[in-house]
């Protein structure tokens, strides 16, 4: 996988200017190299590629995908087995693919920050990859947006990951995958921005980025195929957060969903809730049972967003007429109650990251994000030891809510505010408006590792930083 490569973010100078209207092949012409398409055929094979996609009647929006569809293809893959995987880019912009949850190498992983290759415009990469661990994992794009709204995560490009391991996830007589998207972003001044918020229910926008759709699996709310379930079923749902910028809050009436695993690893305490919560690039997956017949609406706890498309309809056997929607009741989302009671073992050294917005500079429509008072690509790594335990004190400054990722690595969630717990383990973890959360990680995979919010507008402006381990 030799190839030229370039930050994405470097042309952010120190005086702010960000030249983030052209077209990120003029932004980054240096950026890839024209690679030669890989000898010999790989196991699976996806193209970069524009599509015109019709989520409801009469509406469609023009977007890039995978294979011509939203989500892309599914790829089911064994833990442990090794794979290659072709992307051709026939898109106009460079471009590259993110498995992300997987604990590959730096040059595999699919962000340019760690030294992965962009793949020019017309060019072939082959991904080689040993996967693991098992679980509900996804792949994505990794490239840039600023303000060009229909690149990066707010296109149509992600699909679903799955990695099959030894242990199954418990009996279930049927299971679908539910990737929620928005579409159609525009460019929002703050002060326009409605916070649609409540005491108990977590912030779903206030961004400066809005939407005019949202959709279940590539569909709005009552187009498209119902999910049709009989009485009795234990249905597995494995629902992802595929949005650029927004939080999710999501329920389906007279049912339960019992949480299983969170970002494809199995939680310890499996619990039933009523409403759960999935911030940008989360994953759960839950056992729902069919005991209340009928046909209802599987969507967002805002009347807002269902009327924007987010949901799907759940219909019984034998059951018919218009989808019926009862607004549960509130419910605080709450991490510990999947996890056990405790406190983790003792670290090796602890990180305290306190991230902040500081407005936006000349230039820029959007603010920019600092992780202790810094941004990329002006931010020193954080240096680790292979081997050792670390611990970073997430910190948030800011009025946002800020959905973390670490690359090539799983994290333990080992303290929300003052409460502390063990055994739950992710990639993404939410940190709510002056909120800090504590993660632990072992350095277990040597290469440059990339840190920041999943959130497409903090990532292009400065929220990020990456992990390095000594030589």
């Amino acid at each position: 996988m030799a190839g030229i490569t370039m930050n994405r973010r470097s042309f952010l100078s120190s005086a702010g200017i960000v030249l983030a209207t052209r077209p990120l092949s003029a932004l980054m012409p240096q950026a890839t190299a024209k690679s030669a398409k890989p000898v010999g055929k790989a196991n699976h094979v996806l193209r970069i590629e524009p599509c015109n996609l019709e989520i409801g009647k009469g509406v469609s929006v023009k977007t890039l995908s995978y294979n011509g569809t939203v989500p892309g293809p599914t790829l089911s893959l064994k833990e442990g087995v090794p794979v290659t995987i072709d992307v051709t880019n026939a898109s106009a912009n460079p471009d590259l693919v993110h498995w992300h949850g997987l604990a590959t190498d730096s040059l595999n992983d699919g962000a340019m920050e760690e030294g992965s290759p962009m793949i020019a415009p017309g060019a072939t990469l082959r991904y080689s990859l040993t996967p693991k661990p098992a679980g509900t994992r996804w792949y994505h794009t990794h490239a840039g947006a600023f303000e060009n709204l229909g690149a990066g995560t707010y296109s149509g490009q992600f699909g679903f990951l799955l990695i099959e391991g030894k242990d199954q996830p418990g009996h279930y007589d049927q299971e679908i995958n539910i990737a929620i998207h928005h579409w159609e972003p525009s460019f929002v001044p703050m002060v326009e921005t409605m916070r649609e918020q409540s005491e108990n229910m977590p912030q779903t926008t206030g961004s400066d980025v809005g939407y005019k759709y949202a959709t279940m699996q590539g569909h709005m709310l009552g187009h498209g195929e119902p999910l049709r379930v009989k009485e009795g079923q234990r249905v597995l749902m494995r629902l992802l957060n595929a949005s650029g910028t927004e939080n999710v809050v999501l329920a389906l009436p007279g049912h339960q969903f019992t949480i299983i695993a969170m970002d494809g690893n199995p939680v310890p305490n499996p619990t039933s809730v009523e409403v759960l919560s999935l911030a940008v690039a989360e994953r759960v997956d839950a056992i729902v049972e069919m005991k209340n017949p009928g046909v209802w609406v599987l969507g967002s706890m805002l009347e807002k967003e269902r009327q924007m498309g987010l949901g799907l309809v759940v219909e019984y056997a034998g059951k018919t007429g218009e989808p019926v929607w009862k607004q549960p009741s509130p419910a605080t989302w709450d991490y510990t109650q999947f996890g056990k009671t405790g406190t983790a073992p003792t670290v090796d050294e602890t990180f305290i990251l306190t991230f902040r917005d500081i407005g936006p500079k000349k230039g820029t429509n959007f603010d920019i994000w600092t992780i202790n008072n810094k941004s990329w690509p002006e931010i020193e790594p954080l240096v680790v030891e292979s081997g050792k335990r670390y611990r970073m004190v997430l910190r948030n400054g800011s009025g946002d809510q800020h959905p973390i990722h670490l690359h090539r690595h799983t994290f333990e969630v080992t303290k929300i505010g003052d409460q502390r717990f063990t055994g739950l383990m992710k990639d993404v973890v939410n940190v709510m408006p002056l909120q800090t959360v504590e993660v632990d990680f072992v350095a277990n995979n040597p290469g440059d590792t990339l840190m920041h919010c999943h959130q497409q507008l903090h990532m292009d402006y400065g929220f990020m930083q990456l992990i390095k381990y000594k030589a």
